[in-house]
């Protein structure tokens, strides 16, 4: 269930927009230009929060991600760009609901990702079901894009590696100064 003015009806208030921006900006300058191997660490791991992942009982070694964020699929492809994967062996598709426009939704990936609509593999299509009351819709609504690798077990393989290596080295982590947080967030 959800909390605060969700539940209430109410708006939320706009009071403190400007500091939560602000936040938001100061954060985002924080991080500054990133290097190759920032890039790498944050692609692998990336790509293991949201990304497809082989099983014991179900071998997949491929990847596959999907996902509903334009910035994480522009991250996902700078990172594939910087580990030397042709463009070629990318396939595109969107998984939508029925009730948006497929052709829309093309559109607006195939800006994102930087192809033409009709590098586009069919759509997967998400029946509605009447007792689902679905928030995710009007002219904000494009889907998921699905990126799939091809000939991408190696690639597989290296990311579980990188993983396995930050999950090591975050053993030995030791707390950097940051800067001091607000108890107000």
């Amino acid at each position: 269930m959800r909390s605060g003015a969700a539940t209430t009806g109410r708006p939320r208030s706009e009071g403190g927009g400007i500091a939560r921006e602000q936040t938001k900006l100061s954060a985002a300058e924080e991080v500054g230009s990133l290097s190759d191997r920032d890039l790498l660490l944050v692609g692998a791991i990336l790509y293991w929060a949201e990304g497809s992942k082989d099983k014991s009982y179900d071998r997949r070694e491929r990847v596959v991600l999907i996902n509903s964020d334009e910035r994480l699929i522009r991250i996902f492809l700078r990172w594939l760009e910087l580990l030397g994967v042709p463009r070629e062996r990318l396939r595109f598709r969107l998984s939508i609901h029925e009730s948006a426009s497929i052709e829309e939704a093309q559109k607006y990936w195939a800006e994102v990702v930087g192809v033409t609509p009709e590098r586009f593999d069919r759509a997967t299509i998400k029946r509605n079901k009447t007792s689902t009351v679905r928030l995710n819709v009007g002219a904000d609504y494009h889907g998921c894009v699905i990126v799939t690798v091809l000939k991408s077990a190696f690639l597989y393989r290296q990311i579980e590696g990188w993983v396995r290596g930050i999950d090591v080295g975050a053993e030995a982590f030791s707390r950097p100064s940051l800067p001091a947080q607000s108890d107000s967030l």
